[in-house]
């Protein structure tokens, strides 16, 4: 078992606020010399999921960790009626994070959700990135092109699922019995390989954004969301280096399924975590760092 070296990191307290679109998006920042990083969390978390590697790769670095709009600090606007929760938003909030925060291409790093996102970035707006390293990349096996493929069982229930949390009565009660200590608990248990990984801080990292006006609302407008792209189809359009980084005890995102992306032309590495779960950054720190160091002072 893989034993963190990072007890307590050291949190930035400076946590700052970046104005899109008229939205309010909070950012944390570590580092002021060297290449631009800027890292982007998966769905349901924020910014604070970095909390173990923004101060390691800002002294080296300078190191950016936002959270996307309809999450953490951020705003969350309407679904629809005020903004589209979709990548190619949340792609265009984070070259716009570049140009007017950071002021100069970046290297992207994501996980889960988030590697969607740096990818669909890359691919918008390639003039903003300097390099993509993805952490067990969400494989977005709901997407409606996927669905196909799930047993029949998977498949209706999915579609089910999604027909009933349409209901916005029933969709806010299940939101609300997820967004509780205990459920949130059993679902990091689930995610993360090693359990003492999963702390009250993280729960509570986790929740507070939950309990935002609006929260519900994103959560079941993504929830929804099976369309837009996949990442096999963002991967052959990347044009800058890019490394997959996979959390072998994944039981979401099987790295089964993501190792043939390692025969994409476009991928320059793959590279395996045993004994880590889904969110390998926040449960192995002390393997993921170094990895993003060397990619990063590689390019």
């Amino acid at each position: 078992m893989v034993q963190s070296s990072i007890t307590n990191p050291i949190i930035p307290e400076d946590e700052k606020t970046w104005y899109w679109r008229g939205y309010p998006v909070t950012y944390s920042h570590c580092g002021d010399h060297g290449p631009a990083v800027v890292l982007v969390h998966g769905f349901g978390a924020s910014w604070r999921h970095w909390r173990k590697n923004l101060p390691v790769l800002g002294k080296t670095c300078r190191c950016y960790a936002l959270d996307l709009i309809g999450f953490g600090g951020s705003a969350k606007p309407i679904p629809k009626l005020e903004i589209d929760y979709t990548f190619e938003t949340w792609g265009q909030q984070l070259a716009d994070f570049c140009r007017e925060v950071v002021g100069s291409p970046a290297v992207l790093v994501g996980n889960s959700i988030g590697c969607v996102v740096v990818m669909q970035t890359a691919v918008d707006y390639p003039e903003w990135v300097l390099g993509i390293a993805a952490l067990n990349c969400s494989l977005r096996l709901l997407h409606e092109r996927k669905q196909a493929d799930l047993p029949w069982y998977r498949r209706v229930g999915a579609n089910t699922m999604q027909r009933i949390l349409t209901n916005k009565a029933i969709g806010s009660l299940f939101f609300a019995q997820i967004a509780k200590p205990r459920t949130v608990r059993k679902i990091l248990l689930q995610a993360y390989h090693q359990p003492e990984a999963v702390t009250e801080e993280l729960i509570e990292l986790l929740l507070k954004p939950a309990q935002d006006k609006g929260a519900v609302d994103v959560f079941l407008a993504f929830t929804a969301y099976s369309q837009g792209p996949l990442p096999e189809d963002l991967l052959p359009r990347l044009t800058c280096p890019t490394i997959l980084v996979w959390g072998a005890k994944d039981p979401w995102e099987k790295i089964e399924i993501a190792q043939e992306w390692a025969n994409y032309s476009t991928v320059d590495r793959f590279i395996p975590l045993e004994g880590v779960g889904h969110c390998p950054q926040d449960e192995a720190p002390e393997l993921v760092n170094p990895i993003l160091e060397e990619f990063i002072n590689n390019i």
